[in-house]
């Protein structure tokens, strides 16, 4: 199993709509660390095109 990079208790937390607590499924954790994953993948490669090793919020 790959490594999360998201916690599955603070997406419980953060699941609401209109101050009402939303169900998580099992799989949400996995699918948001993929996302994840593709997003600092692509920062990564912006930041080595403009030259340099530091991975910086502009990249997002």
């Amino acid at each position: 199993m790959a490594k999360t990079l998201v916690v599955a208790s603070r997406i419980k937390e953060l699941a609401k709509h209109e101050g009402k607590q939303l169900n998580v499924s099992s799989d949400l954790t996995g699918a948001l660390t993929k996302k994840v994953e593709s997003i600092i993948s692509e920062a990564c490669k912006r930041a080595v095109l403009n030259g340099r090793t530091t991975v910086m919020s502009k990249d997002l």
